[in-house]
């Protein structure tokens, strides 16, 4: 999955329009979710200021249903991405964090 550092909220009425012209483009519900969903993330991802991916079709290529469930949780929450490190260690953040006010 491509790096996202910033998710920028639609409008209510942008939103609108892409859930009304998801309508038409599948019978199954499962499958106008997906494609709603990914036109949304193609047009809130940004990484450094630009556009992450240019259209909903790139979403669906690159990411899990779990990925964009993940971005979208973000989204309605108003909360930036958070990409954890498998190597961050919380007892020795905390250990170099008490050493440099003994400094």
């Amino acid at each position: 999955m491509r790096a996202v550092n910033e998710l920028r909220p639609l409008t209510a009425g942008r939103l609108l329009e892409l859930w009304r012209g998801c309508a038409g483009m599948a019978e199954d519900s499962g499958e106008r979710a997906l494609l709603c969903n990914a036109g949304v993330l193609a047009e809130c991802c940004f990484q450094e200021g630009k556009r992450v991916f240019p259209d909903g079709a790139a979403v669906l290529a690159e990411m899990t249903p779990r990925q964009m469930e993940s971005l979208l949780r973000a989204l309605m929450e108003d909360a930036q991405p958070r990409w954890e490190n498998p190597d961050f260690s919380e007892e020795r953040f905390r250990e170099m964090e008490e050493r440099s006010w003994t400094i």
